[in-house]
């Protein structure tokens, strides 16, 4: 039991910040005519969690809101807050691929300038809510964060996965891509022997007729 809790800490401490994937803390500086965007590339089955706030720290004048929409990769609307000065938003990927969070500056703006936005996201493992698993298991101590680790190791693995699975689909493009160029190499090389050989011909019939050969 010692030595596997050393060898979880080992890891812990190999990879670093990236173990407790993935919880972000963002400022955005949005600005009053346009959108500002934040994306994740993140795979099936993955909880989601993030909360944003507008930083405004004038307090003569009214906070200004701001219009929130993160759509999935193949375009669908997860999340559309509108007037708004902060706000949360949670779900599960089920679909793998870039995640986009966008962020606009609503009509209702006193300062005219760009509107701080601050936005911690959070997936995977850093989503979940260790104090009630905590409660729920009745666990504390050593062994909670033992549980952390086995799902730190857990997410590591999944991720190792999902980029072994990537890694082979851009073996199989670059695979298939590689192969129509070599077939387009070889058609342009035959259609320039051909076209070479008729201009040969050609050039042959016309000195021909004119007797020059």
């Amino acid at each position: 039991m010692r030595r596997e809790v050393v060898v979880s800490l080992l890891v812990l401490c190999f990879i670093g910040s990236d173990v407790v994937q993935e919880g972000e803390g963002i400022w955005l500086n949005v600005p009053p005519s346009k959108n500002k965007c934040v994306s994740e590339e993140i795979q099936n089955n993955v909880v989601v969690l993030a909360d944003y706030v507008v930083i405004y720290d004038d307090p003569a004048h009214v906070t200004p809101t701001i219009s929130v929409k993160v759509t999935s990769p193949y375009g669908n609307d997860l999340h559309h807050q509108e007037n708004a000065t902060h706000g949360q938003f949670a779900f599960t990927a089920h679909e793998a691929g870039n995640y986009l969070a966008c962020f606009s500056v609503d009509g209702s703006n006193p300062g005219g300038g760009d509107v701080s936005v601050n936005l911690e996201w959070r997936t995977g493992i850093a989503a979940k809510d260790w104090e009630s698993v905590a409660r729920k298991e009745k666990i504390e101590g050593v062994e909670l964060e033992l549980r952390k680790l086995e799902g730190a190791v857990e997410a590591i693995h999944e991720n190792l996965l999902y980029l072994r699975t990537r890694e082979a689909e851009m073996r199989t493009v670059s695979e298939r891509t590689n192969g129509r160029v070599a077939w387009w190499s070889i058609m342009s090389l035959g259609i320039c022997i051909v076209v070479s050989a008729l201009q040969l011909w050609h050039l042959k019939r016309f000195f021909q007729k004119k007797k020059l050969i």
